[in-house]
């Protein structure tokens, strides 16, 4: 017997069909599931620096995967309701609408996330469905361990990535994927909702010119759990690339130095769990080596950023960090643009910050470059840096932007302290012939 007639499934970063628990245990608890997206207004407003919070190229990739999302819920005769406004008053106001008795989603760690989820859990409670309160049923979706799994409570978290690593690595499991639910029944007071377009880019971003198309983009990033499950299967399966990922990830130039993986990760259109599945398929069919271990690796990387939100809170965006590290920062608005526009003279910088610029995306290697060259060099706030890239990457994830920036700035986690970035030595290394700085600095 079901537990409820009626499920809201608020989606978030979560926009997929497959392992997604809060969608796969509403099917099973109840007669009728409701998928909901709601565009936050406050998502589209500015940082506290005065950026774009969320710019175009990041707009774009959303709105492809919502309504990917909700291509994929209609494929299946169910849909994705789309609303524009603040959830914590749009779900406990649908609750009412159509007699939902619960509302499940996945959990954030990040303090603008949980705000949100704390006035939604509050509204709910006053919110009665046949003179009961609507219930918040959260789970855990977001990182390749399960937050319950991990051997050790939030406080114990280690602030040194390596012993975090070979703790999990040793005493963790990874738990199996979530399939996608066969059969979802929206609910009969469905057809009498007013429906709602997805929001144009121009709407979500009226201040932001519309992206166009760069050939020298290393990708066309298209947002959606289709496109994610496409490009692991081309990276993975196709043309065979995960068997040298590790010799390669630190490339500059083109769509398989790396996987790709973080724009599709950033709104949960592909699992870390899957990817993790489709790697141990990739070590039994293929091959097992240092490149399938370090994808993995990888993925631990972004647990830790996350894992370490949750035990900081709002000192991720501290001045001076989750160490408490008290530094004077400079706001040096025009050595700033410089270095915003790709203008400050230095080529290997520069070609990095005219790739984020035109194209939304800057690899692994050249956001630990040109943030070292901000704040060590530059002697520029952290923050500019961090707000700027919220703003334009494509594949921004709170945890792992502010948790990288702290660590660029010495004040997160980094054993070695003031780690420096010696800009000539790292372009002759990983660009020793130019190529990469030619292609984004020589007028095509």
């Amino acid at each position: 017997m079901k537990k409820f007639t009626t499920v809201l499934v608020w989606f978030r970063n979560d926009l997929r069909l497959h392992d997604n628990e809060a969608l796969a245990r509403a099917v099973r608890d109840a007669d009728y599931v409701l998928p909901v997206y709601c565009f936050d207004d406050r998502h589209f407003t500015t940082t506290s620096l005065g950026f774009p919070k969320t710019g175009a190229f990041r707009a774009q990739f959303l709105r492809e995967s919502v309504e990917d999302t909700q291509a994929a819920l209609r494929s299946r005769g169910a849909d994705l309701l789309i609303r524009r406004g603040l959830p914590e008053v749009i779900l406990p106001q649908l609750a009412r609408d159509i007699g939902a008795q619960a509302v499940y989603f996945h959990e954030e760690v990040a303090d603008e996330e949980l705000l949100v989820e704390q006035a939604l859990v509050e509204a709910l409670s006053k919110t009665l469905v046949n003179n009961t309160p609507v219930q918040d049923v959260s789970f855990w979706g977001s990182t390749l361990h399960h937050l319950d799994d991990i051997p050790f409570n939030t406080e114990q978290l280690p602030d040194v990535f390596t012993q975090f690593r070979k703790d999990v690595e040793k005493k963790s499991k990874v738990r199996t994927v979530f399939p996608v639910p066969p059969v979802m029944t929206m609910p009969p007071a469905f057809s009498n909702l007013p429906k709602q377009e997805l929001p144009s880019l121009k709407e979500l971003c009226p201040t932001s010119d519309i992206p166009t198309p760069d050939a020298r983009a290393v990708l066309p990033f298209k947002g959606g759990e289709t496109q994610a499950l496409k490009r692991l299967a081309e990276y993975f399966w196709e043309r065979d690339c995960l068997k040298t990922y590790k010799e390669t990830r630190n490339g500059l130039i083109g769509a398989d130095y790396s996987s790709k993986f973080s724009a599709w990760l950033a709104l949960g259109c592909v699992s870390p769990r899957f990817i993790f599945a489709e790697v141990q398929r990739y070590e039994q069919e293929r091959v097992a080596n240092d490149s399938t271990y370090w994808l993995v690796f990888e993925l631990l990387w972004r647990d830790f950023f996350r894992f370490t939100a949750r035990k900081y809170d709002t000192a991720l965006f501290r001045v001076s960090g989750i160490m408490n590290v008290k530094r004077s920062w400079n706001l040096d608005w025009k050595a700033f643009e410089c270095w915003k526009t790709g203008t400050t003279g230095v080529p290997f910088v520069d070609a990095n910050m005219r790739e984020l610029l035109l194209t939304g995306f800057m690899s692994n290697r050249g956001r630990q470059n040109v943030a070292s060259y901000l704040v060590k060099d530059m002697k520029l706030h952290w923050l500019m840096g961090a707000e700027w890239f919220e703003s334009q990457l494509v594949d921004y994830d709170v945890c792992s932007n502010y948790g990288n920036w702290n660590y660029a700035a010495g004040i997160g986690n980094d054993p070695r302290e003031d780690r420096y970035f010696n800009i000539p030595k790292q372009a002759s290394m990983y660009d020793p012939h130019g190529d990469y700085v030619r292609r984004w600095l020589e007028k095509g």
